[in-house]
Formats: structure tokens, sequence, C-alpha cells
């Protein structure tokens, strides 16, 4: 086991191992950075490892949780990929607040807001319920014209079985009733 550093404002913990000969990992555990060493690097190897890791962490992190622009402008391409170009969103953002669904739509304010849960999911999950969401500036009910919208995108199926797989783990493993349709995880 190694020290712990700070490097990129993240606490940052190395653990060398003697079985570990040639590869070097990182990954997030809680709030640190946990890099994975072997045991015979010196100590200006392991510096400079552990800043390639923690930098190459951090880059693939923020290509997974896109910011509110990346995300309106990924909105407006999904729109006019799937739906036309009809679907303009005001703005399309984050929201930390959203426990129970995975997206939300004011089609009057234009504006989308999806759960911070999804940061980190595939793209095509992310993608699908930005194609819900939009789909609500379109049609606001859950009705045949609704769903002939949303099934434009070709992963729609795919992502609703991802989604509906992710929720029902979770609700397992906090006790609930996976078919209680009152449950949370809606899209919307």
């Amino acid at each position: 086991m190694g020290g712990a550093s700070a490097s990129h404002g993240a606490k940052v913990e190395v653990r060398r191992s003697a079985r570990r000969v040639r590869t070097v990992s990182a990954y997030r555990e809680g709030d640190r950075i946990v890099v994975l060493i072997p045991a015979s690097l010196s100590q200006a190897e392991e510096e400079s490892w552990v800043e390639t890791m923690v930098a190459r962490l951090e880059r693939a992190e923020r290509r997974r949780r896109p910011s509110d622009a990346d995300l309106h402008a990924r909105a407006r391409s999904l729109s006019d990929r799937y739906l036309g170009g009809l679907a303009r969103p005001e703005s399309v953002r984050w929201v930390e607040n959203q426990s129970a669904r995975w997206g939300s739509c004011t089609p009057g304010e234009r504006t989308i807001r999806l759960s911070t849960r999804l940061q980190g999911m595939p793209g095509w999950v992310v993608d699908y319920v930005l194609v819900h969401e939009l789909t609500h500036l379109l049609e606001p009910h859950h009705d045949e014209r609704f769903w002939s919208w949303v099934d434009r995108y070709p992963q729609a199926e795919r992502a609703k079985g991802y989604l509906l797989g992710w929720s029902s783990a979770l609700r397992e493993r906090d006790g609930l009733d996976a078919e209680d349709p009152d449950a949370p995880d809606d899209v919307d």
C-alpha cells in the first residue's frame, strides 16, 4: 500500500503491488483516485505515472459527463437527426434533484432536465433519454404518436431495457417492489 497525495485537486492514493510487474491502472473509489503501480517503480516513476493516470482518468470522466452546453448541443443534433429538427429546447441541463426520474420536460417552457444519475452511463442511453424528452416538445402525452416519434431513435428498445434493468436492480437492492408502477426511475 502506497501513500496518498493530491493531484489536479483530487485526493490520490497510490497502491504498490509486488504481483504487478508492468501495468499501471487507476480508478475512482469514493472521493479519491486509486492508482495501482508495480512495487518496483522508483519514486520519480511513481510520480510520473500518477500524474499521467490521474489526467487520463479525469479526461475519461469529462467525456462521460458532458457539460450543460454539450448536452444542449447534443439534444439539438438528436432533434435534427431523429425528429426532423422540430424539437427545439430552450435549455437542456443536468439536475441532481431527480431521484425518481431519468429525465423530465416542461413543454411550455421548452426546458429539459436530465438526472445526473445518467452521467457515466453509455452515450446511447443518455441519447435515448434526450430523444424521449425532446419528443415531449412535440407530443406531451405518452400516446401512440409520442412513441412513434421516440421509436425513430434506433437504440430506443435497447436503452429502455437498459434503464429498466438498472431501475429493477436498484429497487431490488433497496427492497422495493419491482412490479410497483409507482416505483421510481421512470424516464418522465
